[in-house]
């Protein structure tokens, strides 16, 4: 009992900075010895939710617990101080109330001040960026230059990384992570590892020796190193002390083994409290790694097999897509084909279209032409009159035609040139429309210019023959 009470007064001490261990007494007897409601008093409003959620988690501890800074986990609490009798316990004296009561009015009269000076800062920054960017003075490079801002539990880890390494030396000690713990714990769960954690505690006798010695030793951080996801918290700042009530941590040099179990919730797998040498601290770590080797290696076994079927599916989708593509390529080409068919069906049919109706106008005009030769024929008849009796005025004219017909008639010898041109015109032996008359001997061509001769005119009588010449 005595040891526990020098470990929460020592503990105490640390965390308050509170030097008089007389008043530390004192605070903690008003509080019936509960740590974290002494220290609660100390650091937050005792009257907010936290302090009675956290007595409600001491007094009903579960197996595992939800994925937050105060969660519990599978570990009992250490033994506690049996309170006292109501009239044996020690009431709180004048230095206690002196302590407490400016405490938090003076906290909440310089929040008030500081709220209301960083509210006033703020919107006279934004009337002036405003009016900076309408004079067109505000920088144009400022928003690719800017620096993101951490969340709150990541800027406190990596200023524990960084005060760590300047008190012990860089590249010393466990490789620990710039990330908040739910974020350290979600990685350590994606490399099925461990995740360690140090509860780091600057005012205590046994830091600086611990760190120096043990955790800054080469084989303790090559085997953390190797086998865990390290993260370090600073009790002085909010998520280290919130892990250390989450955790329990009743002495210092404090460490623990975690990992995530289900439905986010963490477990507790081992607490190293006080100083322990580098072989003490291997051994402990050796022990609890290969006690959670199996459970490790079957959710890696795990999540291998589902990335083996994710892999898989996507391979039987990415198949079943080319197989689709293929069918859609071999579906787009039969219906272009059978639109080009199409195409070309309708294009004969066009053609032999135009090729009928090219026929029936040919036709319609071959019929024309021959009714128009027709009707020639019959008017140059018409026009030649009656055959004249042989007289001593009448000359006999031959014809031959290219085919070798031969054809008679008789002229009267005043008849022009003329009338044996209507007389060709008027058989049915000569399809072209331009020729000429021509005599042998002498050879003489009755073209256009002796059309008006008469037969006798022209030597023709009493009578001639003559040869049909067509013209090209």
């Amino acid at each position: 009992m005595a040891e526990t009470v020098d470990d929460k007064l020592s503990y105490f001490q640390a965390v308050t900075g509170i030097s008089d261990t007389d008043l530390c007494t004192e605070i903690l007897a008003a509080h019936n010895w509960d740590l974290q409601l002494a220290v609660s008093s100390i650091t937050a409003n005792p009257s907010s939710p936290s302090a009675s959620a956290s007595t409600s988690s001491r007094a009903d501890p579960a197996p595992s617990a939800p994925l937050a800074a105060d969660a519990e986990f599978v570990a009992p609490p250490p033994p506690m101080p049996m309170p006292l009798p109501p009239q044996q316990q020690q009431q709180p004296g004048i230095a206690w109330r002196l302590v407490t009561l400016p405490f938090y009015v003076v906290s909440g009269g310089v929040g008030l001040v500081a709220g209301t000076f960083r509210l006033g800062a703020w919107v006279a920054g934004g009337v002036l960026s405003r009016s900076l960017s309408l004079l067109g003075l505000a920088g144009q490079a400022g928003s690719g230059d800017r620096l993101l801002e951490l969340p709150p539990s990541s800027a406190e880890a990596a200023d524990f990384v960084a005060e760590f390494e300047r008190e012990f030396g860089a590249g010393r000690g466990p490789r620990f992570v710039a990330q908040g713990f739910a974020d350290a714990l979600q990685r350590a769960q994606r490399e099925f590892k461990l995740l360690f954690v140090y509860l780091h505690s600057p005012d205590h006798l046994d830091t600086p020796a611990f760190c120096g010695g043990c955790l800054c030793s080469e084989p303790v951080a090559a085997f953390i190193d190797e086998n865990f996801v390290a993260w370090g918290g600073s009790i002085r700042r909010t998520e280290g002390f919130k892990m250390s009530n989450s955790l329990n941590a009743s002495r210092f040099p404090f460490c623990a083994v975690v990992m995530a179990s289900t439905n986010q919730r963490i477990m507790l797998l081992q607490q190293v409290e006080g100083p322990k040498s580098p072989e003490e601290m291997i051994t402990i770590l050796q022990r609890v790694v290969e006690e959670c080797a199996t459970s490790l290696v079957a959710a890696r076994i795990e999540a291998e097999e589902r990335l083996n079927n994710q892999r898989l599916r996507e391979e039987q989708d990415a198949a079943y897509g080319a197989a689709l593509e293929v069918d859609q390529a071999r579906e787009r080409e039969r219906i272009e084909e059978l639109e080009r068919r199409e195409r070309e069906a309708a294009e004969a049919e066009r053609k032999r279209k135009e090729e009928e109706e090219a026929l029936a106008r040919a036709a319609q005009e071959a019929a024309e032409k021959e009714a128009a030769l027709a009707r020639r024929r019959q008017e140059k008849a018409m026009a030649l009159g009656a055959e004249p009796e042989k007289g001593p005025s009448v000359t006999r004219v031959l014809i031959r035609f290219p085919t070798g017909e031969r054809k008679e008639r008789r002229f009267h010898s005043s008849t022009t040139v003329t009338s044996l041109y209507d007389y060709v015109d008027s058989l049915d032996c000569l399809k072209a429309e331009k020729y000429s008359l021509v005599s042998n001997f002498p050879r003489v061509t009755y073209g256009p210019e002796k059309h008006s001769l008469t037969l006798e005119e022209a030597g023709l009588h009493p009578q001639a023959s003559l040869f049909i010449e067509i013209e090209q």
